[in-house]
């Protein structure tokens, strides 16, 4: 990979690792330390998602317009500033302002990161988006495992880690990112401006087809972090051993992704394809961890369901940069980046909602149906692009 390319790896690596100490223990903090019911718990990440969607879109716009190092460190010096508040005021309602905060600034990071890897590295193709969304998952592995730990000892020292971490993002962002946006961003904007209505909408059209189909999964998979965090605690499963699926989760994508990516040639010869066995793969994984009563039966759930997620988190990426026209790169990184974020929006409250009000039975089916649903978006996203063959052909 390019130098460029590796200085954003390690930035998203550095970047998750400081927000996985805190994003998975969300629930727990919130129902168990702050004393909240699961409802309650849903709708403040679900603030937290809906202000990370605004950025989403913002920082994608801000790619286009001023270039990914102005949107990133914008992004990361609003982000350091609630963690440092969050670090000495973590009750209520101070953390709701501050986690909301939280989402919004790290939503104007992430579409920039994504965009300004497939820019650096066009000629890579999946390989960017891939590596960037390997090293979220080392982050996630990293983070979590130290983060089950750390909170079983304080939560303050959690909120703490988490600043210190932003801290050192903020400085390979100062010194590495800078030389990365192209000369030719804005002439692409202006030129993208004045192309025909009729070649983009359809590509936009089947961006937001796609997605939609995405930001159901992603409502599927947050329930892990949103109700099913929780539901081990009922089950005996203590939090440190809680944390340890999520080190699965991460450290699976980090050893099995160079793996999967060969079988992927296969077995999947389409980006298209991969989303679809993807998303059944998911139904499968809820389906055994509705069935589960102990921590092995969620950690093989949690092995099955990060297959899924290695086929189907790279691949919405990757078709939102083969559909962007020149210079919407960011924007279109947006939308998919806003998908995912709005599914972890609306995830944690139609979560708790289905908890407080039936059960986790009704819960785990209610997900299953909205992972085969998705499947209906993921087949006719395509239909009316004329070139299809740019986006579904290759999975590599």
């Amino acid at each position: 990979m390019p130098r460029a390319v590796w200085l954003l790896v390690i930035g998203m690596a550095v970047n998750v690792t400081g927000a996985s100490f805190l994003w998975p223990l969300n629930s727990i903090y919130i129902h168990e330390h702050l004393d909240k019911s699961l409802t309650v718990a849903g709708i403040v990440l679900m603030l937290n998602s809906g202000a990370s969607v605004i950025g989403n879109l913002l920082g994608g716009r801000l790619f286009d317009r001023l270039g990914g190092y102005r949107s990133i460190l914008s992004g990361i010096v609003l982000t350091l500033i609630a963690l440092i508040g969050l670090t000495f005021w973590n009750t209520w309602p101070h953390y709701v302002i501050f986690l909301t905060i939280i989402g919004f600034g790290t939503g104007m990071i992430f579409p920039s990161m994504y965009a300004m890897a497939g820019s650096v590295w066009k000629e890579g193709g999946r390989r960017a988006f891939n590596a960037i969304y390997v090293a979220s998952n080392l982050g996630v592995a990293v983070g979590s495992a130290f983060g089950g730990m750390v909170a079983a000892i304080s939560f303050q020292w959690i909120f703490i880690a988490n600043a210190v971490l932003y801290v050192v993002f903020l400085v390979i962002a100062v010194f590495g990112y800078k030389g990365m946006d192209r000369p030719q961003a804005v002439s692409e904007v202006k030129e993208a401006r004045t192309t025909s209505i009729r070649n983009v909408n359809p590509k936009l059209t089947a961006l937001l087809i796609l997605c939609f189909g995405y930001l159901l999964c992603w409502i599927g998979y947050s329930q892990w972090q949103a109700t099913v965090a929780p539901y081990t605690q009922e089950m005996g499963i203590s939090l440190r051993q809680y944390s340890y699926l999520w080190t699965i989760n991460g450290a699976l994508i980090v050893l099995g992704q160079p793996l999967l990516n060969r079988l992927v040639i296969v077995f999947a010869k389409t980006v298209k394809s991969q989303i679809v066995i993807g998303t059944i793969i998911f139904a499968l994984a809820f389906w055994i961890a509705s069935e589960a009563s102990n921590f092995s039966g969620f950690a093989i759930a949690m092995v099955i369901m990060t297959i899924g997620e290695m086929l189907v988190w790279p691949a919405v990426p990757t078709i939102a940069d083969k559909l962007a026209p020149p210079g919407r790169e960011g924007f279109f990184q947006g939308i998919a980046n806003s998908a995912a974020t709005g599914g972890r929006m609306l995830g944690p409250i139609i979560g708790g909602m289905l908890v407080d009000f039936y059960d986790m039975h009704t819960l785990f089916i209610v997900m299953m149906g909205l992972f085969l649903l998705s499947l209906i978006s993921t087949f006719v996203f395509d239909r009316k692009i004329i070139k299809n063959t740019e986006i579904s052909v290759k999975a590599s």
